[in-house]
């Protein structure tokens, strides 16, 4: 809820202008409706959501004779003067044709010629009365300054939402390429034990380690060892192979004589 501290404020007067232009151009009210509200509002009313959909309060009330001077000021002179101007040339008009008329002809008394005085006296002192009451326009310019500055506020909270949304772009953009530099970070981990493993078996080929080295020399004692037994055995082979024959000659010499001694 807006509160307003009195209708005569600096905001209390924009807040008639606003009114007004409610009242004429979206209610489409009439001028004496408006009037009568507007004249409410200066002296005694405090609850402008009666009229407008907008949640103010007036908090301190001008009075009757204080309100009056500031509905004529802001309200009548500003947006009426024209009108009441035009009527003051209107009474001229007839009070001058009366006056003509009463000169001419006997149709026109001097009691109509004094009633048309009289009303254009009044429009004169309406009019007088108005123009006292001549409305300072520092207010307009300070609700033109005010305007102004809510547009540049309202620029610069559009400025501070595109950079906003930019800004939100550009994170959001710098999050995928962290993304993506984390994946490559972790691809070149990878390529890197890679790399050390193909290095060391490289290393390990170009240089065996002492356990494969001990491993071929028990290797090549295991071969020697091997070969010795296999000339072992042809040795032992052979001398098999020599018995076998002074056996087998035995025999077939024992035989001979056996068969000539027959």
């Amino acid at each position: 809820m807006k509160k307003i501290d009195n209708i005569a404020s600096v905001e209390g007067r924009l807040l008639l202008h606003d009114i007004y232009h409610k009242f004429k151009f979206e209610q489409q009210r009439n001028s004496i409706s408006s009037l009568l509200i507007l004249w409410r509002l200066c002296t005694a009313e405090t609850d402008v959501s009666k009229y407008i959909n907008e949640d103010i309060i007036i908090v301190h009330k001008l009075g009757l004779l204080q309100g009056t001077f500031i509905w004529l000021e802001e309200v009548v002179n500003r947006y009426y003067f024209s009108t009441i101007n035009s009527f003051v040339y209107f009474g001229a008009a007839i009070f001058l044709v009366l006056v003509g008329l009463n000169r001419f002809t006997d149709k026109i008394d001097n009691t109509t010629v004094i009633a048309g005085l009289i009303f254009e006296a009044a429009m004169l002192l309406l009019m007088f009365l108005i123009m006292l009451f001549t409305p300072n326009d520092d207010v307009l310019d300070l609700k033109q300054d005010l305007n102004e500055d809510n547009s540049l506020q309202k620029e610069l909270l559009d400025e501070i939402g595109e950079i906003s949304r930019d800004f939100a772009v550009t994170s959001s953009q710098l999050d995928k390429v962290s993304n993506s530099l984390s994946v490559v970070s972790d691809k070149q981990n990878e390529l890197f034990l890679i790399m050390s493993d193909i290095v060391k078996t490289n290393a390990d080929a170009a240089r065996p380690n002492p356990k494969m080295l001990e491993a071929m020399n028990e290797t090549n004692a295991a071969l020697v060892k091997f070969n010795d037994t296999v000339i072992l055995l042809n040795e032992t082979a052979s001398k098999l192979k020599s018995v076998e024959i002074e056996i087998a000659v035995r025999k077939e010499i024992e035989n001979f004589f056996t068969n000539k001694i027959s």
